[in-house]
């Protein structure tokens, strides 16, 4: 399993919150997805947010596009569109430790992780034999990871993923591991595709 992170929106490079609102892509973020294109292997499928930037994302790899709203955003509320570093410190440090809370008219991390995580056992069996490439964002890229590692949500914070970054999950009978985490495709120099049993495994 793929996760794929959108490109670069205006409101990221501004250092803006951007969950369920939309900001256009960039000029950079145009050429993060023709890098994508470039690099990610031939998908069987691939599942993207119903968001326009994950799907613009999701459209350059010329395949037909499952919407799936599990996959969208965390939804910031009144933060959207708000620059990152404005709550104060003690509200900041309880959001990123305590998965049940969040500042008023914000999803918890509980609720994202508990759809992120429903969304992921679901694709386990087409990832076991098939390239499944997920298009979606920092909030539920991270909250994947967690539920591979069997880690808490809370983890998420120490994470950082970059516009158009790539993390690949590997799903084998009733195990998971995180094979890699954040590869981004215009500094491989190289396409992702790998010896040693591929980017899925299948069987």
């Amino acid at each position: 399993m793929l996760l794929v992170r959108h490109g670069e929106t205006e409101a990221n490079r501004c250092g803006l919150y951007l969950g369920h609102r939309d900001s256009e892509l960039t000029s950079r973020g145009l050429a993060q997805i023709a890098a994508l294109a470039d690099v990610l292997p031939r998908p069987d499928v691939v599942v993207s947010s119903p968001l326009a930037r994950a799907r613009l994302t999701a459209e350059a790899l010329s395949a037909p596009i499952e919407i799936d709203p599990r996959w969208i955003e965390l939804d910031y509320g009144p933060l959207d569109h708000q620059p990152v570093g404005q709550l104060p410190a003690d509200v900041a440090d309880r959001w990123r430790r305590d998965a049940d809370f969040a500042p008023p008219g914000v999803e918890t991390l509980s609720a994202l992780s508990a759809r992120v995580h429903q969304a992921c056992d679901d694709l386990v069996a087409r990832a076991r034999t098939s390239v499944v490439i997920v298009i979606t964002h920092v909030g539920p890229i991270k909250a994947a990871l967690t539920w591979a590692l069997d880690v808490p949500v809370t983890v998420a914070g120490r994470l950082f993923v970059e516009d158009a970054g790539i993390s690949r999950i590997d799903v084998d009978g009733d195990g998971r591991r995180v094979r890699w985490f954040n590869r981004f495709g215009q500094q491989t120099g190289q396409g992702i595709e790998e010896s040693g049993g591929g980017l899925m495994p299948r069987g």
